[in-house]
């Protein structure tokens, strides 16, 4: 099991590095918003006792359907938010701090506003 804490540090680079974005506590899990109002990602360890540390975020239209039916053992759909296309992604199972890095720039290209995300490099 990885470090809950060494992994909430890597997402803050990652979350953070993005424009306009910022952390803070939302329902009890380390979350991360643009401009202080939009979340496009959660960290949960152990939520309601499912055993997992995972981070929960937005996706575009498709890629959570297609990711869990490729890798259910690392990819899921997450509660409350599921039914909204969100993703679940297991860091209890190796990480991938690469693979990571894209799943959260296209969570924050899926909920951000459309010239924050055109402003973005690559």
């Amino acid at each position: 099991m990885p470090d809950r804490e060494a992994a909430l540090g890597r997402l803050r680079e990652i979350c953070l590095g993005l424009p306009e974005t910022s952390e803070r506590q939302s329902h009890g899990a380390p979350s991360f918003f643009i401009r202080g109002k939009t979340c496009f990602l959660m960290l949960f360890d152990d939520h309601h006792g499912d055993g997992r540390l995972a981070i929960w975020c937005a996706a575009p239209v498709g890629d959570q359907q297609l990711l869990v039916a490729a890798d259910p053992e690392k990819f899921f759909v997450p509660p409350y938010v599921g039914h909204r296309g969100w993703l679940g992604v297991r860091l209890d199972r190796g990480i991938d701090w690469e693979e990571i890095a894209g799943i959260v720039e296209d969570a924050f290209c899926t909920v951000g506003p459309k010239k924050l995300v055109d402003g973005l490099d690559g």
